[in-house]
């Protein structure tokens, strides 16, 4: 499911127009952005958590050219499914 659809699904079930939907959808993922560039964790119960994890430096092997390669250290995001979502999945 892409961007698009997601929009029209939401405009369906909460019988809004797919502007407002658009609106609401961008609204969430700027939100859930802003607080992880914070370094902050989002919560959203029963559907999971996103959070900002640091990975450590770290040498590894060019799998083409066989040499050692080094990775600097970064930050990525984590996303944590809840128990719902977890349960809904697995039906």
């Amino acid at each position: 499911m892409n961007k698009a659809e997601l929009v029209a699904q939401m405009s369906k079930k909460a019988g809004i127009p797919k502007v407002a939907a658009s609106k609401a959808l961008n609204s969430i993922t700027e939100g859930v952005k802003g607080s992880l560039k914070k370094g902050k964790s989002v919560s959203m119960l029963g559907f999971g958590s996103f959070s900002v994890v640091k990975r450590a430096a770290r040498t590894v092997r060019n799998p083409r050219t066989g040499k050692p390669m080094k990775i600097k250290a970064t930050k990525a995001v984590r996303f944590r499914p809840g128990k719902n979502l977890k349960a809904a999945v697995k039906k």
